[in-house]
């Protein structure tokens, strides 16, 4: 019966990931937040460090190796400090979403050694 949750979580996990993934693809980043550094952050490589890092679990069925975890992790981070500091909606509606799914990979799935 564990087992079976556990499964189930993974599962669920895995379907909002992947309902979260398509909305994040049909948005359009913000044209605002291109070039843009807020708290000294490249909006563009944070989105693309955690775009590669929803790929990567994606691909091998919610695993993340230990440097991507890393990356993720530490890129949730920078995440946590541009948010406060964006004022459109559209901007902090993507950055929102992105910060979910960061959340999702991080918290399903164990870290694969390398």
């Amino acid at each position: 019966m564990q087992e079976n949750a556990a499964t189930d979580g993974s599962n669920e996990a895995q379907a909002t990931v992947g309902k979260l993934w398509e909305e994040h693809l049909a948005a359009e980043f913000p044209a605002a937040l291109r070039g843009a550094e807020p708290a000294g952050i490249d909006t563009v490589m944070l989105d693309a460090d955690i775009a590669g890092c929803v790929l990567t679990w994606q691909n091998t069925g919610g695993y993340l190796d230990a440097d991507r975890q890393r990356i993720l992790l530490s890129r949730l981070g920078d995440l946590d400090r541009v948010l406060p500091l964006l004022v459109e909606t559209h901007e902090i509606h993507y950055c929102r979403r992105l910060r979910r799914l960061a959340v999702l990979i991080s918290e399903h799935g164990p870290v694969l050694s390398n």
